[in-house]
Formats: C-alpha cells, sequence, structure tokens
C-alpha cells in the first residue's frame, strides 16, 4: 500500500504543483486523472523518488520513501511521459544496462528480458537502437523497462501516448495482469483507460485532489442529473457536446430535465471529470 499525506512542492518559478496532496493507494490498478498542467507529472515524479518534496510523507509498504528513496528504487518501475536514451545502444543492450542498475538477478535477466520483448512486441528489432524507432515503439521499450525486475510498484505516467490502438488493448491487457498482484498507478487525461482498468481513481486540478476512491462513487453525485438532448438545453451545464449518426448531441449537469427534449443518462466517469472541468465557469 502507497500513502501520502500532506504532499506539497513549489516549483522555484513559483508554481505551486502540489498542494497538501493527502491520498491512499490499495494494491491493483489506481488511475490519476487530471488536465496537463494538473500536477499529475509532478506527483508522479515525487512518487518516484525523482524529486522531493517541499514537505508531507510517503509511505510504501511503511516505510518513509521521502527519507529513504533507495528503499524505493529497486522495487519501482516508471515510464515517465518523456524519457531519454544513451544514443547507439540497442533495445537489448539498454534493457540490460537498466537491468543492472536494477540490480536484477543476472541469472535470469536473459530470459526476463526476451519475455518483455515479447510482451511489448519488440522481438523483431531487439537488436536495433532505440533511437532509431518509432513513437510507439519508444513507448513500448519504456514500458518494458518498467516492468523490468518484477517491481512492486510500477508508476506509468501517459502510458497510451504513441500507441495504436491495437498495441493499447495489448498494453491494456498487460496492465490487467500485472495489477492483480502490484500497485499500478496510471497517470493519464485519458478517461476511457482509467474508466476501463481502475478500480479506483483520483481527480487533480491545480494541484490538489478533487476528489479519490472508488470509480462508483466518484460517479454517484451526479446520478440522476445527467441529461442528454439533440437540442441544445436552454439550462445546466454543459458537460459534452459530440456528434452521433449525423445529429449534435448535448449531455448537461442539471438537477431537474432542462428541456422536453432531454432523456436521463446514467453518469459516467468522464462526465465527472467534465463537470470538475467546467463547473468553474458554471
Amino acid at each position: 500500500m502507497l500513502t501520502v499525506k500532506n504532499l506539497n512542492k513549489t516549483y522555484t518559478d513559483g508554481t505551486h504543483a502540489l498542494k497538501n496532496i493527502t491520498l491512499t493507494f490499495p494494491t491493483g490498478m489506481v488511475g490519476l486523472l487530471g488536465p496537463n498542467g494538473a500536477g499529475k507529472s509532478t506527483l508522479m515524479r515525487t512518487l518516484a523518488c525523482l524529486q522531493p518534496p517541499d514537505s508531507g510523507t510517503v509511505l510504501f509498504d511503511g516505510i518513509d520513501i521521502v527519507a529513504h528513496p533507495n528503499a524505493l528504487r529497486s522495487q519501482l518501475g516508471y515510464l515517465p511521459q518523456s524519457f531519454g536514451v544513451y544514443p547507439h545502444l540497442s533495445c537489448r543492450q539498454l534493457l540490460k544496462h537498466i537491468a543492472s542498475l536494477k540490480k536484477v538477478d543476472k541469472n535470469k535477466v536473459d530470459a526476463q528480458i526476451s519475455s518483455l520483448l515479447s510482451l511489448t512486441n519488440l522481438t523483431a528489432v531487439a537488436n536495433k537502437a532505440v533511437t532509431q524507432f518509432s513513437g510507439g515503439m519508444r513507448q513500448r521499450f519504456g514500458i518494458a523497462q518498467a516492468l523490468l525486475g518484477n517491481p512492486k510498484l510500477i508508476i506509468l505516467d501517459e502510458p497510451t501516448a504513441g500507441l495504436d490502438p491495437l498495441e493499447r488493448q495489448r498494453l491494456h491487457s498487460l496492465l490487467v495482469k500485472i495489477s492483480k498482484q502490484t500497485l499500478v498507478l496510471l497517470s493519464t487525461h485519458i478517461v476511457e483507460d482509467i474508466e476501463n482498468l481502475c478500480g479506483h481513481a483520483a481527480i487533480i486540478m491545480h494541484g490538489e485532489i478533487v476528489d479519490s476512491g472508488e470509480i462508483p462513487n466518484l460517479i454517484a453525485p451526479l446520478q440522476g442529473k445527467i441529461w442528454e438532448s439533440s437540442l441544445q438545453p436552454p439550462c445546466g451545464m454543459l458537460v459534452s457536446e459530440s456528434y452521433h449518426f449525423g445529429k449534435d448531441v448535448w449531455r448537461v449537469y442539471h438537477h431537474e430535465a432542462p428541456c422536453s427534449e432531454a432523456i436521463s443518462r446514467d453518469a459516467t466517469l468522464e462526465d465527472r471529470y467534465f463537470y470538475e472541468l467546467n463547473k468553474e465557469q458554471y
């Protein structure tokens, strides 16, 4: 279990990126949802011990990793939103180098790398320099290195960026298997990924946690208040606007039917997310 309490981070330019963050992450897949600039990457980097917080505590299995970051690093798999690689090294060579940094058992490293190359569909290009990879291939490499050493905590920051639909589905299947015994933190702005994969989630806006918990509980405040109409409603908060089968469809939040055309719909995590994004203007 990962427990975060009263975490704060302000950068030298005055940006207050994390504001008194308090969260508990159970084993399994947990989603962190928020727009760009909300503080997701700052929180992920802090949890990965890549930068210290200004204040607050982070406990992983009872160990204070702010005070003892090395206690986590050997048990951590981390995929940042963007990353650099050593030039000219092949995919397999680079994975071997990362495995040595993670102190993966030398007798098991070759078999584990071969398995991860297969899982991420990189076997055919294992001897090619990572600098020559396409964006999707590079992202799959990042996923493979994050999984090296069978980490107890896996932090993935926008892991589906650059993946095509088939690669994205393959990653989803892999994460579901891994999360049965491992804590996987999935940070993204893609609501569908969290809704399909995670049992728990947290919504972050402007460096603050808006709400967190099981996804049905995050949705509950909006149940009975989401309406859909092919005519633009005269009242209510616009949650989303889409186009289906040649017609505009407005989805709004309101305590009662905003117009005679409106149909009541079950609330979704996407509704809650857009509600939080739009409520400041409502």
